[in-house]
C-alpha cells in the first residue's frame, strides 16, 4: 500500500511542476526584442487597458518614438501574435503534464454467478518519456517566443517606416500646395496680360496648363498623404477621436556623419543578433532532440501497465472470490516498425540544417545590402541638403535681386519659385529614402528581412514527435 501512495504521490508532483505564466510571457518576449525596436517599452498586462498612456503620448506631435510605443500599447496584430504565444505556453504545460490514469469497469452474469472487473491503468510509455516530451515542448515555446519577439520587431519597423512616410506625404503636400500657389499667380497674371493685350493666348494657354499640371498634383499629393497617414493609424490601432493625432512639420535631421555604422561590421553583428539565425538554430536543434524520440519510441509506439481487481459473487451459497493482479499491453510491430516515421524525422532534421544555413546566406546578403542602401540614401539626401538646396536658393536670392532691379522678368522670379519648390520637395524624398533605409538597415541587422517577416516562421516544419 506505501509503494502504491508513494507512486501516487510522485505522479501528482510531477503533474504540478508546470505552470501557465501569469503575464503570457511578455516580460522575456519583451528582454528577447530589447535594443532592437529602438525603444525601451515594456508590453502591457494581458487584457491591461492601455487608453490613458496613449492619449498622453498624442497630447504631443506624434514623434517616431512615440508612434512605436503605442503601437506596444494596443497593436491587435501584436496582441494576436501575443494571445498565440499564451497558447504556446498552454501547450508546453500541457505536454509536460503525465497522462492521466484509466479507470476501466466491468460488470458480468453467469446464472447465479456475478463477476465485476476493476482496472486502474496509465501509459507507462507517456511517463518514461516524459522528461523527453517536456524537453521538446520547452524548446517549441523557445521557438514560439522567438517567432514573438521577430513579429515585435517586425510591427516597430514597419510603424518607424509607415510615420517617415507619413510625415514626409505631408511635407509633400504642402510643396505641392506652394507650388499650385505659385503657378495660380502666374496664370491670374497671364489672364491680365492677355486682357490688356501684352500677350498672346498661346501663352497664356501654357501657363493655364502648368495651373492645371499643379492642381492635379496637389490633389495626388493630399491623396498620398490621407493614405499614408491611415496605413500609420491602422499599425497604431487608433481610431474615434485618437486619429485626429498631429504629426511633425518635417523629417528628422540627417545624423552627423561620426555617426555612421561600419560597413565591415554589419555581416557579423547580423549573423550575432537577428532573431531569425536564432530562430533557425533553434528549430533544428528541436527538430535534432524529437529526432531522438522518434528513434527512441520507433518499435514501441505504446506502453500501458495495469493494476487489475476482480471480484467474483456466487448468489447460490454467498461466497465471494477476489482476483488481484495486472496487466500490460504493449502493441505488436508486426506491420509497422517505425521506419516512416523515423525516415519523416531524419528528413525534417535535415530541413532544418538547410534552413540555418540558408537563413546564415540571406542574413549576410542583406545585412550588406541593407547598408549599401544606408550609404547611398545618406549620401544623397547630403548631396540635395547641402548642395542642390542651397545653389536653388542662392539662384532664387540672386533672381529677385534682378527682378527688383528690373533686370529680370515676374515669370522668370515665377518659374524659379517653382523650381526652387520642387528642389524642395526633392530633398524631402531623398530624406524619406534616407529614413526608410535607416530602418531597413536596423531591421537586417538584428530583427530579420527588412520589409517583411521571416520565411521561416511561414516553412515551420512540425515536430516528429507529434502523435507519441
Amino acid at each position: 500500500m506505501t509503494g502504491r501512495l508513494t507512486c501516487v504521490a510522485a505522479l501528482m508532483l510531477l503533474g504540478g511542476c508546470a505552470s501557465v505564466a501569469p503575464d503570457g510571457l511578455r516580460s522575456e518576449v519583451h528582454a528577447l526584442a530589447h535594443g532592437r525596436t529602438g525603444v525601451d517599452a515594456p508590453l502591457p498586462a494581458p487584457g491591461a487597458r492601455s487608453a490613458d498612456a496613449v492619449a498622453a503620448l498624442l497630447q504631443a506631435p506624434l514623434t517616431q518614438d512615440a508612434a512605436v510605443r503605442i503601437a506596444l500599447l494596443q497593436s491587435p496584430a501584436l496582441q494576436g501574435s501575443l494571445a498565440a504565444l499564451a497558447i504556446a505556453d498552454a501547450d508546453r504545460v500541457q505536454a509536460a503534464t503525465p497522462p492521466n490514469p484509466v479507470l476501466a469497469m466491468g460488470r458480468l452474469t453467469e446464472g447465479r454467478e456475478r463477476e465485476i472487473e476493476r482496472t486502474v491503468s496509465f501509459s507507462l510509455l507517456g511517463l518514461l518519456t516524459l522528461p523527453w516530451r517536456t524537453d521538446v515542448a520547452n524548446r517549441q515555446l523557445e521557438l514560439a517566443k522567438l517567432q514573438a519577439a521577430q513579429e515585435l520587431v517586425r510591427l516597430a519597423a514597419d510603424v518607424r517606416r509607415a510615420w517617415v512616410r507619413a510625415v514626409a506625404a505631408e511635407q509633400s503636400a504642402a510643396a505641392a500646395e506652394r507650388l499650385q500657389q505659385a503657378t495660380a499667380a502666374g496664370a491670374e497674371l497671364a489672364r491680365r496680360m492677355v486682357r490688356v493685350g501684352n500677350w498672346s493666348t498661346l501663352q497664356q494657354s501654357r501657363e493655364q496648363l502648368a495651373l492645371a499640371d499643379s492642381t492635379a498634383q496637389l490633389a495626388r499629393a493630399r491623396q498620398a498623404a490621407t493614405r499614408e497617414r491611415e496605413t500609420l493609424t491602422r499599425l497604431l490601432g487608433l481610431w474615434g477621436t485618437q486619429a485626429a493625432y498631429q504629426l511633425p512639420d518635417r523629417l528628422p535631421e540627417l545624423p552627423a556623419p561620426d555617426a555612421l555604422p561600419d560597413g565591415a561590421a554589419v555581416e557579423a553583428t547580423a549573423l550575432r543578433e537577428r532573431l531569425d539565425v536564432r530562430l533557425a538554430l533553434e528549430r533544428s536543434q528541436q527538430t535534432a532532440r524529437a529526432l531522438g524520440l522518434t528513434r527512441a519510441t520507433a518499435y514501441v509506439s505504446d506502453l500501458d501497465i495495469g493494476y487489475v481487481r476482480n471480484s467474483r459473487f456466487d448468489d447460490a451459497d454467498g461466497a465471494r472470490r477476489t482476483q488481484r493482479g495486472w496487466e500490460l499491453a504493449l502493441p505488436i510491430p508486426l506491420f509497422d516498425w517505425g521506419q516512416a516515421r523515423t525516415a519523416r524525422a531524419r528528413g525534417l532534421y535535415l530541413q532544418s540544417t538547410a534552413q540555418v544555413e540558408e537563413a546564415a546566406v540571406r542574413a549576410r546578403s542583406e545585412a550588406r545590402t541593407s547598408w549599401l542602401a544606408w550609404r547611398t540614401a545618406y549620401d544623397l539626401a547630403r548631396h540635395h541638403r547641402n548642395e542642390i538646396v542651397p545653389l536653388r536658393s542662392h539662384i532664387t536670392d540672386e533672381t529677385v535681386l534682378r527682378y527688383n532691379g528690373m533686370l529680370a522678368s515676374v515669370w522668370e522670379l515665377l518659374g524659379e519659385a517653382r523650381a526652387s519648390l520642387a528642389a524642395v520637395d526633392a530633398a524631402t524624398a531623398a530624406e524619406r529614402d534616407f529614413w526608410l533605409a535607416d530602418t531597413d538597415l536596423r531591421q537586417a541587422l538584428t530583427g530579420g528581412s527588412p520589409g517583411g517577416g521571416s520565411s521561416l516562421a511561414a516553412a515551420a516544419p512540425s515536430s516528429p514527435a507529434q502523435g507519441h
